[in-house]
């Protein structure tokens, strides 16, 4: 399997399967989107390590890529550039909150499990990573409080009977 040509729409480029990524991760020659989203670190972190293998030993690659990043600072950007850096299509914090709490609506809790497990998100992977650690560390926190109002409430009552 050849990479994807540069001008395939995002969806096609990021929506590969495990397998398929294994497969391009073989592959030496990447698009200049895929170096892009390599400069974005928006790439699943399985294409990120092969991107930066193949920079260690590939001279043509690294220009490529120098060159992509000049375009870049010259302020030459797509409407494609500006969605991804802007993350406009990310849920928010508060939407991965409650994906982890399951109180979102349906096709809103398709769209984030999407975005996670098939785009690959990782910055969205990370939020999700640290709200669920967030809420394992409140919860013990909670826990311990409410049996320290327990053991001081029983406490009290038992003077008073």
């Amino acid at each position: 399997m050849s990479p994807k040509p540069a001008d395939a729409p995002l969806f096609t480029v990021l929506r590969l399967s495990t397998a398929m990524r294994k497969e391009l991760a073989n592959v030496a020659e990447f698009t200049d989107q895929q170096l892009s989203h390599y400069l974005d670190e928006a790439l699943p972190s399985d294409l990120m390590a092969a991107v930066e293998n193949a920079l260690r030993s590939d001279r043509p690659l690294r220009e490529r890529l120098i060159a992509i990043a000049e375009r870049r600072e010259a302020g030459v950007h797509t409407l494609g550039d500006i969605w991804r850096r802007n993350r406009l299509s990310c849920p928010t914090r508060e939407e991965l909150g409650s994906f982890i709490l399951d109180t979102l609506d349906d096709d809103v809790s398709d769209y984030v499990r999407f975005h996670l497990e098939t785009i690959g998100c990782r910055i969205c992977e990370a939020n999700l990573a640290d709200l669920r650690q967030q809420q394992a560390t409140n919860e013990e926190a909670s826990q311990t409080r409410r049996q320290r109002f327990f053991q001081t409430s029983a406490g009290l009552l038992k003077r008073h009977r």
